[in-house]
């Protein structure tokens, strides 16, 4: 008896069918990524970053770097998380370049965000909801700068897919901590062997939206100083009248600080100065008074009185004749008043002058920078001094280069705002930018430049 053909085996039919599939198959194109579907995966990945609440004062850190490892990953790079400070994890990645000799670039970003107060959002702060219409993402920390932190990665994605490879070592550094002081996140870090290890010859940090055309960058930052003015006297009766009560002499202070603010305020105002050229002051907290279940006692006037002022210093400040103002006019002891600084940081570096890059052709690195910029097709506004403070400065203060800078045009300036938020197409073209800036940093050019006598730059 004939055995019977095996259910697997196929028919000549069959075969030939098969075979003309396939043919059709390795002839056929096969569909391509298109830019949207590319685009929205970038989009996409940044609104992920946003969602991990890393606001203070209970940032969730680990979340973030294992989110960032793993972008790091995608993106080729080698990754170190150091733990310099128990609890608070900094990521340091890096991208070798052919000739580690070379000063190295550093694009540096904070991985926590302030809080924010969700029932006056138009969205949640941690939903990074994007709006349809609009284009506008919604969230905490998409202006200040989960952004930035996310366009650098992107843009060395894009500089590794096109076969770039850096001549220098560019690094990145995702740290904690900068929206309370930095002093466990980047101080502590720039103290370190392994920052020291990185021979490191240019500095990248945040910078602020512009809602105009031009990029804004910033050479420099205000110094804060962050005090307590405390008022005593005698407790006095609230219907009677006399002479040395303690909100009296407070409020005498109030009223000499509160003109002096005007004055630097004005200046502003009339377009004399910018905003970070002026002394800011202004008054963080007023405590006094004698507390009750449901209030305060209202005919008792309190033996002590106390306000909190945070300052904001520019480089050009002559310090002198301001601690004397403050002790003299603001604080005097003779009305019974004493002052406490918080933290008083210095405008000037390690080397007695200025805290400041300079930003003109003196400075090959600005000129680099510039013209990265432009080739991009962007525009650079008047370098400025930032009017708060970043984690710049500890770089500066060690005399390394550094400029503050978030590419975000046609934006309103929100960081720290309710409903802040950052436009995806933005966010995309600041991609874009970057990858400019990168390429052009981390690009060794020999005519017309002593790199020797540069340090190599």
């Amino acid at each position: 008896m004939a055995s019977k053909k095996s259910s697997t085996q196929a028919s000549p039919m069959a075969a030939a069918a098969a075979s003309l599939l396939l043919g059709l198959l390795l002839v056929l194109p096969v569909p391509a990524i298109s830019s949207s579907d590319a685009e929205e995966a970038v989009v996409s990945r940044f609104r992920e970053y946003l969602r991990i609440d890393t606001a203070q004062p209970a940032p969730d850190y680990a979340a973030a770097v294992a989110f960032l490892r793993g972008q790091a990953g995608a993106a080729g790079l080698e990754a170190r998380t150091l733990e310099l400070v128990a609890g608070k994890p900094l990521l340091l990645l890096r991208w070798p370049g052919r000739r580690p000799s070379l000063p190295s670039l550093l694009l540096n970003s904070h991985t926590d965000v302030v809080p924010s107060e969700p029932h006056k959002w138009d969205h949640p702060p941690f939903s990074a909801a994007l709006d349809e219409a609009s284009g506008r993402i919604y969230a905490r920390g998409s202006q200040d700068m989960k952004c930035v932190g996310m366009q650098y990665l992107e843009a060395i994605r894009r500089l590794r897919s096109a076969g770039f490879i850096p001549d220098r070592n560019i690094y990145l550094t995702f740290v904690p901590d900068e929206e309370i002081g930095g002093h466990e996140g980047i101080e502590a870090f720039v103290a370190s062997k392994e920052f020291k290890d990185m021979n490191i010859g240019l500095v990248l940090d945040e910078g602020l939206a512009s809602p105009g055309e031009e990029y804004r960058v910033f050479y420099g930052e205000r110094s804060p100083w962050w005090l307590t003015i405390k008022a005593k006297g005698a407790p006095g009766h609230g219907a009677k009248l006399y002479d040395g009560s303690a909100m009296e002499n407070l409020m005498k202070s109030v009223e000499a600080i509160r003109r002096f603010r005007t004055s630097q305020f004005d200046l502003v105002k009339s377009g004399a100065k910018a905003e970070g050229d002026v002394v800011s002051v202004n008054l963080a907290y007023l405590k006094a008074g004698t507390p009750t279940p449901t209030g305060f006692v209202m005919n008792l006037q309190p033996s002590e009185a106390e306000i909190g002022l945070d300052i904001r210093l520019p480089p050009s400040v002559h310090t002198e004749a301001l601690e004397k103002r403050l002790a003299e006019e603001w604080a005097p002891s003779s009305r019974n008043l004493t002052f406490e600084f918080k933290q008083k940081t210095s405008v000037l570096d390690n080397f007695g002058k200025p805290a400041v890059t300079p930003a003109d052709s003196s400075n090959v690195w600005w000129a680099l920078f510039e013209e990265a910029v432009k080739r991009a097709g962007g525009k650079l506004g008047k370098p400025e001094i930032f009017p708060a403070s970043t984690d710049a400065r500890y770089f500066r203060v060690l005399g390394i280069p550094a400029f503050g800078f978030s590419p975000m045009t046609n934006t309103p300036i929100l960081l720290h705002d309710h409903n802040e938020f950052l436009s995806k197409d933005e966010y995309l073209k600041g991609i874009g930018i970057y990858e400019s800036i990168i390429r052009t940093l981390a690009t060794l050019k020999d005519s017309n430049v002593d790199y020797e006598s540069r340090a190599e730059l």
